[in-house]
């Protein structure tokens, strides 16, 4: 019984961790597409020769 218990508590913990990895990888994509997408709507003072960023720190 002690092995089956721990064979499920084994299956959930290694589909929760899949889960987790796959929505931190949907995370990191959304984070890239908005830092790409920060450079491509930069502001109109970054024409002016000055180093405008498009955040604030």
């Amino acid at each position: 019984m002690i092995p089956l218990i721990v064979v499920l508590l084994l299956a959930l913990l290694l589909f929760g961790a899949g889960f987790a990895l796959k929505a931190l990888w949907w995370l990191a994509v959304i984070v890239l597409l908005v830092w790409v997408l920060g450079f491509v709507f930069r502001g109109a003072g970054a024409g002016r020769g000055g180093r405008s960023r498009w955040y604030r720190w």
